[in-house]
């Protein structure tokens, strides 16, 4: 659908409106007595999330590429069907692909827009196209909903459409912006067992309650539902990520030295970002029955801190 045609279906005067600020790159704009958002088409891919009277909650990289068949760096990515690089299952061997899979960068179709209350709701849709067949993607559909206010919620939805199992990974890729990254804290990952791939992948746990950035981290953590907390002092602020259906947390920042092989992210951009994925990764892949559905959800809200508050 171009630009005049979901002006014409969709804009809602004052509240949602679509423009073209980088070539072949369709932005959605949003504002709200609630919130105001931005997501592009391509990838269905949400850049911006401020409620009203709070700062950006999302991080964006100011080299990010605006692109067509480009990754956005920043805001929340949508992984879907692989987890980094694609690996072969026992449904398919094969290994070629893009990272993190076809969904972050094809062309989603805007299917349901409006407003109630202070809440601006959209659902997205993605089937199989050129490029997802020929990596063997032809038989599944994708719908995402979102729920923008003072509250974020993002539910996504995969349909196996064909008459064998469809094995996927998935994330809500989510960058969230900090004061200083290492001056953070995550809550919510005690006791529970990761795999550290800035250490060759080894499997290991995390007993302490609270997680602290020193450097170059990514974590895939297995086997928990648990909401997570990111205290900010420096924003003075906690953000809380809930979740449904997810049994993977990934917490992802580059560190200085991988920061500096990214050309789409400042020398400093590490230290203003951290991931903290709602996935379904590694061990706890999905696999769909033919006709089966499956729905994955984060719920994201952010107070202010109290006076004398402390990470606990």
């Amino acid at each position: 659908m171009d630009l005049q045609n979901l002006t014409d279906h969709f804009a809602i005067p004052g509240v949602l409106a679509f423009d073209e600020p980088h070539p072949g790159m369709i932005r959605a704009s949003i504002t709200t007595p609630a919130c105001t958002a931005e997501l592009y088409l391509q990838g269905a891919h949400l850049t911006q999330w401020q409620p009203t009277g709070q700062k950006p909650v999302l991080f964006l990289s100011d080299s990010s590429a605006f692109a067509p068949d480009k990754a956005i760096r920043g805001g929340v990515p949508i992984i879907f069907p692989w987890f980094g690089p694609r690996t072969a299952t026992p449904e398919n061997p094969r290994t070629d692909g893009p990272s993190h899979g076809f969904a972050r960068t094809s062309e989603w179709t805007l299917a349901f827009a409006a407003i109630a209350g202070d809440d601006l709701h959209l659902t997205l849709t993605l089937g199989p196209d050129d490029t997802s067949r020929a990596l063997g993607y032809d038989q599944f559909q994708l719908a995402y909903q979102l729920t923008l206010g003072t509250e974020l919620r993002l539910q996504l939805a995969v349909a196996n459409r064909s008459s064998t199992p469809l094995h996927f990974e998935e994330a809500l890729h989510a960058y969230f912006s900090v004061g200083d990254v290492q001056q953070i804290s995550i809550i919510g990952l005690s006791d529970t067992e990761f795999l550290d791939k800035a250490d060759d992948f080894k499997r290991k746990h995390q007993s302490a309650p609270l997680l602290k950035l020193t450097g170059e981290t990514d974590r895939p953590y297995l086997n928990t539902v648990t909401t997570i907390n990111l205290d900010d002092p420096i924003l003075n602020r906690r953000i809380t990520i809930g979740k449904a259906n997810s049994k993977t947390t990934v917490i992802w920042n580059p560190g200085s030295e991988l920061t500096a092989k990214l050309p789409d992210m400042a020398p400093d951009g590490w230290r203003s970002m951290v991931c903290i994925e709602t996935a379904n990764a590694v061990s706890n892949a999905i696999t769909l029955v033919p006709g089966g559905q499956y729905t994955m959800e984060a719920h994201i809200f952010v107070q202010d801190f109290a006076a004398g508050y402390s990470a606990e």
